[in-house]
C-alpha cells in the first residue's frame, strides 16, 4: 500500500498555517473562506496518489433521488471515490454537526470533518481519529490516516488490476494459440469460425484478417462476464444481437476439450475485484467511467495496434456538453427546431462507449424521449468492446430518465465508412442488417461525435495504416484534394477528413455536423482545398481551436497541455447547411 510523503516541516503544511493567519488578520473565519486552506493541502497530497480533489460534490441517496452535497471528494483515475471531506468554520460544534450529517445520510467510509482547529476522521463507520489541527504533527497524522486508508474492496482491486495488466498479454496469447489449434482439428469450430468471419467481412471490412476475428473472440471471452455482472445484465449474451453470433462461435470452440469456465477460473479474483469495486459506485455515470477506464487499460495491454488503427481517444465530458448545447442552440436559432422535435434524426457515426448519444438524451425533453429513442437516435461502432459498452450505457440511461427498460435498436455494429460503399451483403445478424438499412433510409439532420484521426501516428506501420474506402477516397480526391495547391496531400488520407467528407454528403440540403477533430484543418496548407470546399458546402462554420499542438509548440510539455492528452492539436468544428437562408 502506498504511503503519503508528508512531514510537519513540508511546504504544504507551512502554507496551510500561513494562509489561516492571513485570513484571521483580515477578519475572515467563515467556512467559505477558511476551507480553501485545507483544500489546498488535500490537492497537494492527492497528487502523490494520482487523486483529484473535486469540490461541491453531490451524492444521490436512496431511491427517491435525495441529494446530499459534500465540500469535496478525492477521486482516482478510475473515477473511484477514495475519500470525502466536509468543512465548517470555527463557530460550529463539530461533534454535534457530524452527528447531524450522518443522520442525513452522509457516507461513513473515509470521511474527514474539519474546521480550522479540529478534524474528526471516520473510517468503516467508526471514528478513528480526533485531531487538534493547531498542532502540526496532528494535522500530518490525520492526513496520513486519511490518504493511506484502503477499504478491503479497493485494496483487492489495486492488487488485482496491477496483476491483470501484467498478465493479460500472456492470457490473450494463450487463447489465440488455442483458437488456432482448434481451427485445425475441430470441424464444428472450423465451420462456425468461417461463417463468423464471413459476417465480419461483410459488416466491417472485406479485407479483415483472420487474426482480427480471433481477437474479437478473445475480447468477448475475457470481458462478457463483466458486462453480465457489473451492469447487472445476466441476459446480455442472449439479448445483444452481436453477442449472440459470437456466442455461437464460442459454443463451437468449447464443444471439444476447451472449457471456458476452467480457463477463466484463474481470473476469478480479478472479476470479483471489479464486481465488488463497482458495487461501491452508486452513480451510474461514474460506473460507466470506471468501466471505460478498464476498457482503455485492457486495450493498452492487449490490443494496442487495434486501438491505434481506429484512433481511440475518448472525449472529455465538458467538450461533449459544449458540443451538444451548441447544436441545440444552432437548431433553435437557424432552423426553429430542437433536438427534441420529431423529424430531427441524430447520428453519432463513431459512438465509442456512447457519451455523445447519452448527453443528447439528457438534452431531449422527457416527454419526447421515448419517440426519439425508438425512431430518431442512431449510432455506429466498429469495435466490439465499445459497441457492447455503448449498448448498455444507452439503454441504462433511458431507464434512468424514464423509469422503463427498452432495448436500443438504433445502434449498429458497422463501419460507418462502409455505408458509403456499394454493398448489398447482409451486415452481421439479420437484426443488425435491419438497423443499418433503417439508418440508411433515415433523413439524418444532426451528425455529432469524435471521428478517429491518426494519419501521422508515432509508429506508423503496415498494421495501422489507414484503410482504403474506394467511394469516400474518390470523393476526397475529386473535392478536397483536387482543389488543393499543396504538393504533399498525404494528410487528406486521415480518417477524420473522410469523416467530414462522408458527413457532408450524408446530411443533405439541411443539417448540422459537429465534430471534435485534429486542428490541422484550420490552417495547414495541405487542407487548403478542404477549407475551400467546406466554405462552398456550408452556409455557416463555427471553429474553436483548443490548441495543444505539441509538435508545433516545443514549449508545451508532453501531453499536459492538450484536452485529450495527445500530441496533435484539437479543434471543435460545427458546420451548418441550410437550403433557405434566413437573413
Amino acid at each position: 500500500m502506498p504511503n503519503l510523503s508528508l512531514k510537519a516541516s513540508h511546504k504544504p503544511i507551512r502554507a496551510y498555517y500561513k494562509q489561516l493567519k492571513e485570513y484571521a488578520k483580515l477578519g475572515h473565519s467563515h467556512e467559505g473562506a477558511v476551507k480553501d486552506a485545507f483544500a489546498d493541502v488535500l490537492k497537494v497530497c492527492g497528487k502523490q496518489f494520482n487523486w483529484t480533489l473535486v469540490g461541491e460534490y453531490s451524492i444521490k441517496k436512496g431511491g427517491k433521488g435525495k441529494l446530499i452535497r459534500v465540500d469535496g471528494i478525492l477521486q482516482d483515475e478510475f473515477g473511484l471515490i477514495r475519500g470525502y471531506w466536509e468543512a465548517k468554520d470555527l463557530g460550529d460544534d463539530l461533534p454535534k454537526w457530524v452527528k447531524q450529517k450522518f443522520q442525513s445520510g452522509y457516507p461513513k467510509d473515509n470521511i474527514i470533518f474539519q474546521r480550522p482547529d479540529r478534524a474528526m476522521l471516520y473510517q468503516d463507520g467508526k471514528q478513528v481519529y480526533d485531531a487538534d489541527l493547531q498542532d502540526d504533527t496532528e494535522l500530518v497524522e490525520v492526513l496520513h490516516r486519511f490518504f493511506e486508508y484502503r477499504p478491503p474492496q479497493f485494496d483487492q482491486w489495486e492488487k488485482a488490476s496491477d496483476d491483470f495488466k501484467q498478465r493479460i498479454p500472456d492470457l490473450a496469447r494463450g487463447l489465440q494459440e488455442l483458437i488456432q489449434e482448434q481451427r485445425k482439428i475441430n470441424k464444428k469450430f472450423i465451420a462456425a469460425f468461417e461463417n463468423f468471419t464471413l459476417l465480419c467481412k461483410q459488416a466491417i471490412n472485406p479485407n479483415l484478417a483472420d487474426a482480427a476475428v480471433e481477437e474479437m473472440l478473445i475480447q468477448h471471452l475475457l470481458t462478457e462476464r463483466i458486462f453480465r455482472t457489473v451492469f447487472n445484465n445476466p441476459d446480455f449474451t442472449r439479448r445483444n444481437v452481436i453477442a449472440v453470433e459470437i456466442e455461437k462461435v464460442i459454443d463451437a470452440l468449447t464443444s471439444r476439450a476447451f472449457s471456458r469456465e476452467s480457463f477463466l477460473k484463474e481470473l476469478d479474483y480479478f472479476y470479483r475485484a471489479i464486481e465488488e469495486t463497482a458495487a461501491t459506485i452508486q452513480n451510474f455515470s461514474e460506473k460507466q467511467h470506471f468501466l471505460n477506464v478498464i476498457y482503455e487499460k485492457f486495450f493498452q495491454g492487449f490490443s494496442i495496434k487495434v486501438a491505434d488503427t481506429h484512433g481511440i481517444v475518448y472525449t472529455p465530458q465538458p467538450i461533449v456538453n459544449f458540443m451538444v448545447r451548441s447544436v441545440e442552440d444552432i437548431l433553435q436559432r437557424e432552423f426553429g427546431k430542437s433536438l427534441s422535435d420529431q423529424g430531427v434524426h441524430i447520428l453519432d457515426p463513431f459512438v465509442g462507449t456512447g457519451n455523445f448519444i447519452i448527453r443528447v438524451m439528457r438534452e431531449i425533453r422527457k416527454t419526447a424521449l421515448p419517440h426519439k429513442f425508438e425512431h430518431e437516435l442512431h449510432c455506429n461502432e466498429v469495435m466490439l468492446l465499445p459497441y457492447y459498452i455503448a449498448s448498455m450505457n444507452i439503454e441504462h440511461e433511458f431507464y434512468e430518465l424514464t423509469g422503463k427498460y427498452q432495448p436500443f435498436e438504433g445502434i449498429c455494429y458497422v463501419d460507418t465508412f462502409e455505408l458509403a460503399e456499394e454493398q448489398q451483403l447482409s451486415l452481421f445478424a439479420p437484426e443488425n442488417t435491419q438497423r443499418v438499412e433503417r439508418q440508411r433510409n433515415s433523413p439524418i439532420f444532426v451528425i455529432i461525435g469524435n471521428p478517429p484521426y491518426n494519419a501521422f501516428q508515432a509508429n506508423e506501420n503496415d498494421n495501422n495504416r489507414n484503410r482504403k474506402y474506394p467511394i469516400i477516397d474518390k470523393r476526397v480526391a475529386e473535392t478536397y484534394s483536387k482543389a488543393s495547391k499543396a504538393t504533399n496531400k498525404n494528410s487528406l488520407s486521415d480518417p477524420y477528413v473522410k469523416a467530414i467528407r462522408w458527413a457532408s454528403d450524408r446530411v443533405g440540403k439541411d443539417g448540422i455536423i459537429a465534430f471534435v477533430t485534429n486542428s490541422s484543418v484550420i490552417e495547414q496548407i495541405a487542407f487548403d482545398g478542404m477549407r475551400k470546399n467546406l466554405e462552398q458546402d456550408f452556409d455557416a462554420i463555427y471553429t474553436f481551436d483548443l490548441g495543444g499542438n505539441v509538435r508545433k509548440n516545443p514549449k508545451l510539455s508532453g501531453t499536459t497541455h492538450n484536452v485529450f492528452g495527445i500530441q496533435v492539436g484539437v479543434s471543435i468544428n460545427i458546420f451548418v447547411k441550410k437550403e433557405v437562408i434566413i437573413q
